[in-house]
């Protein structure tokens, strides 16, 4: 089954062409376009895509509030911002809103192809300098030695992209127990979100396998 994707760019030559090479791939499948946040919002109600691919420079509804309706109106969309703005401000405020991605659009196609596909099962995709910009502004906020073992142990399977409950049980603890323990870890590291509680952790090595 192909992946349904709606783009949502303000600049013309943009949506032309994202749609042009995503329709290439026999795995995705573009249902439709949008030039602002409020059309998006429209669309997205009306094909339901599996995954939307949201400019955060656009004129009318910006991609971050357009992000957050979107969030909350299809809540099982994934939301990739795409943009051109490198800013970790700009980063944390998409993830807050609930972007399931921030990816920038000097990124090859094909690993655009692919980030789309694998959207919908991983975690929080970034791209690569958002991820360094991210860590270097965390670097000197916290370090993982001031975590217990136990806290440790969470972070880990946070950062594997486990939800409270699945580590909970994994853990044998109660849920509240968990949730606990993910606000000392973000405390402690002065981090602002699990998405960067992931991040932080696989910089700090304590992922065995990738998590691209």
């Amino acid at each position: 089954m192909s992946v349904k994707v709606l783009i949502a760019d303000d600049h013309n030559v943009v949506r032309q062409g994202l749609q042009t090479f995503l329709s290439l791939d026999p795995d995705i499948e573009v249902v439709g376009t949008a030039v602002n946040g409020f059309e998006a919002i429209e669309k997205a109600q009306e094909l339901h895509p599996d995954v939307i691919l949201l400019d955060l420079l656009m004129p009318e509804m910006n991609g971050i509030e357009a992000t957050s309706q979107l969030k909350r109106l299809l809540p099982e969309v994934k939301v990739l911002v795409l943009t051109s703005v490198l800013e970790s401000d700009a980063i944390s405020r998409a993830l807050k809103a609930g972007a399931n991605g921030y990816l920038l659009k000097s990124m090859q196609s094909e690993e655009l192809c692919r980030t789309i596909k694998t959207a919908s099962n991983g975690p929080v995709i970034l791209s690569s300098d958002a991820v360094r910009l991210l860590i270097t502004r965390n670097e000197n906020s916290g370090s993982t030695e001031t975590l217990t073992e136990r806290e440790t142990e969470v972070l880990r399977l946070v950062a594997e992209g486990k939800a409270n409950k699945e580590i909970a049980h994994r853990l044998q603890l109660s849920e509240g127990t968990i949730k606990t323990h993910v606000s000392i870890i973000l405390a402690k590291l002065g981090l602002q979100s699990r998405t960067q509680a992931a991040l932080y952790a696989a910089n700090a090595g304590l992922l065995t396998t990738s998590q691209n």
